[in-house]
């Protein structure tokens, strides 16, 4: 891994504004080489592309509605369609994104405000590839500008829910505390801490005896692009997961099941399970 996984999702927070300072050649490097060796449990090819906002391919435009300022450098990821393919695209992002966290460079997911035509073109992206979300990165603007302190505040980014409304033990009448999670609580500690659109945090996770098995609890309605961008908060989501476990040495895999019989609320689904081996 190469870095601390609760240092990192501690100190990444979404950066809007950035200093207009170039990024170091070996630095981008360096992010290059990471992306070149990224995989995800969910068996799918998310594919990165770097770009450049004063050179993008074909002259494009690469523009994001003044919401972020100051920055030159993006990353954006797409996937082919597939089952759980939003997810492997969360979670491979979500790894790229600590990663250059942990460089010392800002970033912030962006999911609906950019031009994604314009991104689109300069990704060359296939027909039919899925393409939620794009970061900025760079050096962080010391002073936030007031509209950055707005997002945070309408988005409310420094709040996140507590165990009793994300975990659960058997069913989805029962709360899992951290004292029943054992060694657990560590890496579900960092799940609850991660990013999501418009910091809904459309995830729900029941333990069983030999297993985590994540849902989504859908909040929002899918954009006018059919991507339901909350499949990729949940991939956010099991990357801080599974992390945490690798960290501690905590054996498991993902695998998707036969749905659980286990019954659930209105608009929440199962995805995926972590099965300890």
């Amino acid at each position: 891994m190469g870095f601390s996984i609760e240092d990192t999702v501690k100190a990444r927070h979404s950066v809007r504004s950035y200093q207009e300072r170039p990024i170091p050649s070996d630095a981008k490097e360096k992010i290059r080489n990471y992306m070149a060796g990224l995989n995800n449990p969910f068996s799918m090819d998310v594919s990165f592309h770097l770009l450049e906002k004063e050179s993008s391919a074909d002259g494009e435009k690469l523009g994001t509605y003044g919401v972020i300022k100051g920055a030159s450098d993006f990353v954006g990821a797409s996937v082919a369609p597939g089952e759980l393919a939003l997810e492997a695209l969360g979670y491979s992002f979500e790894q790229l994104i600590l990663y250059i966290t942990s460089l010392g460079f800002g970033t912030c997911w962006l999911g609906g405000t950019f031009d994604r035509s314009g991104f689109s073109a300069a990704m060359k992206l296939k027909k039919g590839d899925l393409f939620p979300a794009i970061s900025p990165f760079g050096y962080s603007q010391e002073k936030r500008r007031m509209m950055d302190s707005m997002a945070r505040w309408i988005a409310k980014s420094d709040q996140r829910s507590d165990w009793s409304k994300l975990f659960f033990k058997d069913d989805f009448s029962h709360s899992l505390s951290s004292e029943e999670a054992g060694a657990y609580a560590f890496p579900l500690e960092m799940l609850r801490l991660a990013p999501s659109a418009a910091n809904k945090q459309p995830w729900r996770i029941i333990q069983t005896p030999r297993a985590y098995h994540f849902y989504e609890a859908r909040s929002m309605k899918d954009n006018k692009h059919e991507i339901d961008i909350q499949r990729t908060d949940v991939g956010i989501c099991a990357c801080h997961f599974h992390m945490a476990a690798l960290e501690r040495n905590l054996p498991g895999k993902f695998v998707r099941m036969e749905k659980p019989k286990i019954q659930t609320p209105e608009q929440v689904n199962y995805l995926f399970s972590w099965v300890m081996d």
